[in-house]
C-alpha cells in the first residue's frame, strides 16, 4: 500500500507546482488589484470570474471525469475517447463563442455595463479556449503526464502574469487598443490578461490536437455522455455552492448601492484563504485518476480511507498554519479591504470540508451511480441560497461564508451516509473527528492570545503551537493498525 501512496503523493506534488505558482501569483495580484482598483471595480471582476466558474462545468459537459472512466475501460481506444469528447466541447463552445459575439451589446446593459460590451466578448474567448484545453489536460493526466501537464499549466500562468504587468504598469502611458480596453486601469485589465494567457495555451496545444488524429465515434461519445451529463449537472450546484453568492449580491446585498464593493471586500477575504483551495486543487489533479486506477486492486477500500487520513490531517496543519500568521497575510490586503478578515477562517473550514467531500464523493463515480451526485449537490445549492437569501441583506459577506460552510457540511453528512450503503469504504470516523479536536484546540490556543499587544509575540506562541498540532497529528497518524498500514 505504501507504493501507490507514494505515486499519489508525487503526482500530486508535481500538479501542485503550476498550482502552487497560480496561486502564489493570484497572492501576489491581490495587493495590486486592492491597491489600484476601487472595492467596486474588484467587486466587478469578481461577479464575472463567477459567471466564467459557472459556464466551465455546463460548457465542458462533464466530459472530463467520463473521459477518465472510459479510457480505462478494457477494449476502449483513448486515442477515440479523447478525440470523441474534444470534438464534442469544441463544437459547443464554437457555437457559445458565436451567440456571445452577436448578442455582446443586449447583455451587457441587462447586466448594467452597457458601453462594455467587449467584456462579454472577453468571458466567450476565455471559455471557449478553456474548456477545449480542459479536455487535453485530463488526457496528460489520465497518461500521467504529471510533468507537461505541470509546464503548460505554468507557460499560462506566467503569460497572463506579464499580461496583467503590462497592462496596469505599461499600457495606460501608450492605450493603443482603442475601444478593448480603458485607457486608465479598471476592470477590464484582469480579464483580458486572463483571455492572453487562454489563448496562448490553446496554441501551445495544437500539436497534440494533431497528433489525436481527430476521429467522431458516436457510440463512444453517446456513452460518454451519458455517464457525464449527469457528472455536469451534479457539479453544477457544486460550482453554484462557491460561486453563486457572487451573483446574488447584486440583489440581496445589505446595500443595494454598494452591492460591488461589498463583493471586492468578501473576495479580497476569500482570496487568503486560497492556501487551502490550494492542497485541494493539487490533490484532485492527481487523486481522480488514482482512484479509477486502483478501484480494481485488492485492498482499494481501506488504501482510500488511509488516503481521507492523511489528507485531513494536512488540511488541518493549513488551517492553523494560516490562523497563526493571519496578522502578517492580512498584509497582502489593501486598507480597505481589510474589514473582511474575519471571515478568513470560516472559509478555511469550508474549503477543507469541500476537500473531504471530494474524497467521499468518489463512491458514486466508482460505483456507477453518478445520477445520485445531482440530489448531493443540489441539496447542497438549496442550503447555500436559502442561507444566502435570508441573512445576506443583513449580514452581507459574513452570511456568504456561513452558507458556504452550511452547504459543504450538509452534502459531506449526505455524501458519506450513502457511500456507506452502496460502496461502503471503512473510514475511521472517530480518528477523522480527532484531527478537528486538535484543530479546534489549536484555534482556542490562539484566541486567547490574540489580545498580547505585541504582534511578534503573538507569531511566536502560534508557532509554537501549530508546531504541536502537526506532531500530535503526526502521532495520531503513526498509530493505525499494523494491518491497515
Amino acid at each position: 500500500m505504501a507504493n501507490p501512496l507514494k505515486q499519489l503523493a508525487g503526482e500530486t506534488a508535481i500538479y501542485g507546482l503550476s498550482s502552487i505558482l497560480a496561486r502564489i501569483l493570484n497572492f501576489l495580484f491581490v495587493p495590486l488589484y486592492t491597491r489600484m482598483l476601487t472595492q467596486a471595480q474588484y467587486g466587478v471582476v469578481t461577479e464575472f470570474m463567477a459567471y466564467i466558474g459557472i459556464l466551465q462545468v455546463i460548457l465542458v459537459l462533464g466530459l472530463e471525469t467520463g473521459c477518465f472512466r472510459f479510457a480505462n475501460k478494457e477494449g476502449k481506444d483513448p486515442r477515440r475517447v479523447y478525440s470523441g469528447a474534444l470534438l464534442a466541447v469544441t463544437g459547443l463552445n464554437l457555437a457559445f463563442l458565436a451567440c456571445m459575439v452577436a448578442f455582446s451589446e443586449p447583455i451587457s446593459a441587462a447586466l448594467g455595463y452597457e458601453g462594455y460590451r467587449v467584456l462579454i466578448i472577453y468571458v466567450a474567448g476565455i471559455l471557449f479556449c478553456d474548456n477545449i484545453t480542459a479536455i487535453l489536460f485530463a488526457k496528460l493526466r489520465q497518461e500521467h503526464k504529471a510533468v507537461k501537464f505541470a509546464v503548460l499549466k505554468t507557460v499560462k500562468i506566467l503569460t497572463e502574469t506579464a499580461a496583467n504587468l503590462v497592462l496596469f504598469f505599461w499600457y495606460p502611458a501608450h492605450a493603443f487598443l482603442g475601444g478593448l480596453l480603458s485607457p486608465a486601469p479598471d476592470f477590464t485589465y484582469p480579464i483580458f490578461a486572463i483571455l492572453v494567457s487562454c489563448v496562448l495555451c490553446l496554441v501551445l496545444f495544437i500539436p497534440d490536437i494533431l497528433r489525436l488524429k481527430l476521429v467522431w465515434d458516436a457510440p463512444v461519445v453517446k456513452r460518454m455522455l451519458l455517464y457525464s451529463l449527469p457528472l455536469m449537472i451534479a457539479a453544477l450546484p457544486g460550482v453554484a455552492n462557491d460561486l453563486v453568492d457572487r451573483v446574488l449580491f447584486r440583489y440581496f446585498d445589505t446595500s443595494s448601492e454598494a452591492w460591488r464593493a461589498s463583493l471586492g471586500i468578501y473576495q479580497a477575504a476569500v482570496k487568503l484563504a486560497v492556501i487551502m483551495n490550494l492542497f485541494i486543487q493539487m490533490f484532485r489533479y492527481a487523486a481522480e485518476p488514482f482512484f479509477f486506477q486502483r478501484a480494481r486492486d485488492k485492498g482499494s477500500k481501506e488504501l482510500y480511507a488511509v488516503v481521507m487520513e492523511y489528507f485531513t490531517a494536512f488540511c488541518g496543519l493549513v488551517f492553523v498554519g494560516v490562523i497563526a500568521y493571519i496578522d502578517i497575510i492580512s498584509l497582502l490586503l489593501g486598507r480597505d479591504f481589510r474589514v473582511g478578515i474575519g471571515i478568513v477562517p470560516i472559509m478555511l473550514l469550508s474549503y477543507m470540508l469541500l476537500g473531504m467531500l471530494f474524497n467521499v464523493s468518489m463512491w458514486y463515480k466508482l460505483s456507477g451511480r453518478t445520477n445520485m451526485a445531482v440530489w448531493i449537490t443540489l441539496t447542497g445549492l438549496i442550503v447555500t441560497t436559502i442561507v444566502n437569501i435570508v441573512f445576506m441583506p443583513r449580514f452581507s459577506y459574513w452570511a456568504s461564508a456561513f452558507a458556504h460552510l452550511s452547504s459543504y457540511l450538509v452534502m459531506f453528512i449526505l455524501s458519506a451516509f450513502l457511500g456507506q450503503k452502496y460502496y461502503p469504504i471503512p473510514y475511521k470516523w472517530g480518528r477523522l473527528l480527532a484531527f478537528f479536536g486538535l484543530m479546534g484546540v489549536a484555534y482556542a490556543g490562539m484566541f486567547f492570545v490574540a489580545d498580547i499587544s505585541s504582534m511578534w509575540a503573538r507569531l511566536a506562541i502560534n508557532t509554537v503551537i501549530t508546531a504541536a498540532y502537526a506532531g500530535a497529528a503526526w502521532m495520531l497518524l503513526r498509530r493505525r493498525p499494523v494491518a491497515a498500514a
